[in-house]
């Protein structure tokens, strides 16, 4: 498997490919890899000839500094686990910082008709303009033909397919659905931090995004609202920061409910120190 860490090199390989008319994916991730990003690597091998992921982790992304920190960085391990879906096909970018940011490591200011102001937008400032930034930046360097983004990040799916229209960029945008461990807690590289108790108890979340698709048919946005906010009341492994009930295209709260809409519950939590999102369709 082949692995480069400078951007022209990887320029070079692209335009290898392009030379011979192979189709590029593309899987953008921060390593720590587990089955949910295979599965979008799976999904980008069977529709493309040859598929490059990016490990990085981008420092512009997150607010606070013991996140970016404790962020688990483990890029032989990651390789290795690569190596198990493909060995040929799978070409591995792993850059520096200084490869992709340059001269100077700041995001560049992006507007997005409001969606990044809702959730995510309103507790990790700045977050959506480190997003743009890296991702654009890497769209750029990688010239995919497609690119994969897991739904659990929803709100980060849509930016980037408005930031994809806005900038005119030549890349169909391929959303794949959330993988889940056994007991239901949507996969992340962070899962690896909580302990044994607190991975118990956070499997919770999605036992309570269930319920409320299921409540959310006969009860108001209100009334399941304060419903999730009362089981967690009586969890002391977990804090809720949020849940919301958003149209699905403005990703604003719903304020009385329209047949001819479609709407996702988005859910934020802490599992001891541990950050974790979460979302599902409702209709």
């Amino acid at each position: 498997m082949q692995i480069f860490r400078h951007r022209t090199e990887i320029g070079v390989v692209v335009q290898k490919f392009r030379k011979i008319g192979l189709k590029i994916g593309f899987v953008p991730t921060m390593g720590a890899l587990h089955q949910g990003h295979l599965s979008l690597v799976d999904k980008a091998l069977k529709e493309n000839e040859r598929v490059i992921v990016s490990i990085f982790v981008n420092p512009t992304q997150f607010d606070n500094a013991d996140d970016l920190t404790n962020y688990p960085r483990q890029v032989d391990q990651d390789v290795e686990l690569l190596k198990t879906l493909n060995t040929k096909n799978i070409i591995v970018y792993a850059p520096t910082v200084a490869d992709i940011y340059q001269d100077a490591i700041r995001s560049e200011h992006y507007t997005f008709g409001g969606l990044e102001h809702e959730m995510e937008g309103q507790f990790r400032e700045g977050h959506f303009n480190g997003v743009a930034t890296v991702v654009r930046r890497l769209l750029e360097i990688v010239k995919p033909d497609k690119a994969y983004f897991g739904e659990k990040d929803f709100q980060q799916l849509q930016i980037i397919r408005l930031l994809v229209e806005q900038l005119g960029m030549a890349v169909e945008i391929v959303g794949c659905p959330i993988k889940r461990e056994p007991h239901g807690l949507a996969m992340s590289s962070r899962n690896s931090r909580l302990t044994k108790v607190e991975r118990q108890e956070a499997s919770l979340i999605y036992r309570i995004l269930l319920d409320s698709k299921v409540k959310f048919g006969t009860k108001s946005a209100g009334e399941v609202t304060n419903w999730v906010v009362r089981q967690f009341y009586k969890h002391k492994h977990l804090k809720l920061e949020y849940f919301i009930i958003a149209d699905t295209s403005t990703l604003k709260p719903v304020k009385r409910k329209s047949k001819k809409k479609k709407y996702r519950a988005f859910i934020a939590a802490f599992a001891g120190d541990v950050r974790l999102i979460d979302n599902i369709a409702l209709n």
